[in-house]
């Protein structure tokens, strides 16, 4: 009897501590696994998001043919916090910078934000507080983005005159109006973990002053974008090697409404790109799209690089 109590005691012990072992051995999600867009941070959380986008094209639905480079480059960066104890609000603020270039000056130089007359235009152009939440409780992996966008800027677009009797395409910085964006956000990762399929619909309600302009084309109030609603879904599907990599496809598109300001807009978008996670905390983000097509827009190609930290 006393040997039978010795085994089983000694049995005991054997499961708890390879038992222990087995659970630390578990792979666990990254935070690109885990912590998708659709995916909220919890109490005392923090989501810190650094994205680089350099658009740059030659090509224009407005006009046949080529045209003179023109570049934007956009920097945005995204504060998150959790609230509460359910892991169903956050809440932040965007901010976002910009410098543009254009009359065929080369696309880097939008990283000297020189300001120089004519070509190029660039500084801080809006901010928005913003809040995250999940509208439904049991359904924790869709969830809602909500930010109000205010202008920093004064005029749309300027330096249209070059000199007396010569003009210049007017160097555009960032819309000059309010904007409410909405993003629905829903993801779903297959069974072990490999392939994870991501979608988003965001929406832009544009409102403010109509576009005003001299006749230089210089925009001197408004915006070319207010009274419409921007309609932009998107797809993302990626592929897992690893729990620390991934590599993804991706097709969006962007359809702008008319809401009075009698101006409509349309374009499509592939790409692909990768993320890694470098640390526990940060991962790495590079993404490459071309427009494929589109009316009352450029058709050129973005490459974009970010960063992401959650603390």
């Amino acid at each position: 009897m006393k040997f039978l109590q010795r085994n089983l005691i000694f049995a005991g012990i054997l499961l708890v501590f390879f038992g222990g072992i087995a659970q630390d051995s578990l792979p666990q999600k990254s935070n690109i696994q885990q912590y998708t867009p659709s995916k909220l941070i919890g109490k005392g959380q923090y989501d810190l998001k650094w994205f680089n986008n350099l658009y740059t094209e030659t090509e224009s639905t407005f006009a046949s043919g080529t045209q003179p480079r023109q570049t934007f480059f956009t920097s945005t960066l995204e504060a998150y916090t959790g609230v509460g104890n359910s892991n169903k609000w956050n809440v932040g603020f965007i901010a976002r910078l910009r410098s543009n270039v254009i009359n065929d000056r080369s696309t880097l130089d939008v990283f000297k934000f020189d300001g120089e007359a004519g070509t190029a235009r660039s500084g801080l152009t809006a901010f928005a507080p913003s809040i995250k939440f999940v509208p439904f409780a049991s359904l924790s992996n869709f969830s809602i983005q909500s930010s109000f966008f205010i202008p920093l800027i004064d005029n749309e677009s300027e330096d249209g005159l070059v000199a007396a009797g010569s003009s210049r395409s007017p160097v555009f910085l960032e819309q000059n109006g309010f904007v409410w964006q909405n993003r629905l956000f829903y993801d779903y990762t297959f069974p072990r973990d490999k392939w994870q399929i991501f979608s988003e619909l965001t929406t832009e309600l544009n409102f403010g002053k109509a576009s005003v302009q001299d006749s230089n084309g210089n925009t001197i109030d408004g915006s070319f974008a207010n009274n419409s609603l921007n309609l932009n879904p998107g797809i993302f599907l990626s592929y897992f090697p690893s729990s620390n990599f991934t590599v993804l496809v991706l097709a969006q598109h962007s359809q702008r409404l008319d809401l009075g300001n009698e101006f409509t807009q349309d374009f499509t978008a592939l790409g692909g790109g990768a993320k890694y996670q470098l640390t526990d905390a940060l991962n790495l983000e590079a993404l490459y799209t071309n427009f494929v097509r589109g009316n009352n827009t450029g058709l050129g190609q973005t490459f974009n690089l970010g960063l992401r930290g959650i603390f």
